[in-house]
């Protein structure tokens, strides 16, 4: 592994284990739409991608539709969700060994950037990030190439330089986001992606537990 300076971090799935405020927040948003939420088991798809195209992919919905979902999430989400989550066992220990090394650690995540920045106090793990960075609360900036793209110009990293950052992710998106912009990147397996999505949307690296993440990175 190279000797990488910056480490993007997707949020879901990577540094906190979102499945029960994500999954409870859309069976909320769908029973205001009226909608079935049939096998529970379709809930845990939209851990990751962007929630708008989840809801179209994965309940038929129209834009119309999907849009007006997303504002029922984010009123459940904010209000109940948001709590029902937690950290992964270890990450933690992960992110300071990797801060006290001298790696610069930035989050990039399709959640909105208010939620993010939100999670990152409630739960006591901001100060190991020197930026947070996510999708616009008006519905831009939502796929995570765009995430991706809008931290490496915020950071002012040239193209040249993007060779010197590391995505760590557990979904296809995260690992795909990162290839589009020319980085390199780890798939990690205790998320909600398998080992054959994120080998098959092209991951340099597998890590399959957050203490392997930073002896990874550290041991290159």
């Amino acid at each position: 592994m190279k000797d990488y300076k910056y480490i993007f971090f997707d949020l879901d799935g990577t540094i906190t284990e979102s499945g029960p405020s994500i999954t409870s927040s859309v069976a909320y948003a769908l029973d205001k739409l009226g909608v079935p939420v049939g096998d529970p088991a379709r809930l845990n798809k939209f851990v990751g991608p962007p929630l708008a195209e989840s809801f179209i992919k994965y309940y038929g919905l129209s834009a119309e539709k999907a849009a007006e979902g997303v504002v029922y999430y984010r009123d459940y989400f904010l209000e109940k969700g948001i709590y029902n989550n937690r950290i992964y066992p270890g990450m933690e220990e992960s992110l300071k060994a990797l801060q006290d090394s001298g790696k610069i650690l930035v989050i990039a995540t399709s959640k909105p950037e208010p939620h993010a920045k939100k999670i990152a106090a409630y739960f006591g793990f901001e100060k190991y990030f020197s930026e947070i960075f996510g999708g616009a609360l008006d519905g831009s900036r939502l796929q995570k190439w765009e995430v991706i793209r809008y931290a490496l110009e915020e950071l002012g990293l040239s193209e040249k330089e993007s060779g010197q950052v590391l995505m760590v992710g557990d979904r296809e998106n995260d690992i795909e986001g990162a290839r589009r912009n020319g980085l390199d990147s780890m798939g990690v397996l205790y998320g909600y992606g398998d080992l054959q999505e994120l080998q098959e949307a092209g991951a340099d690296y597998i890590a399959e537990s957050t203490r392997d993440v930073s002896e990874m990175i550290l041991n290159h």
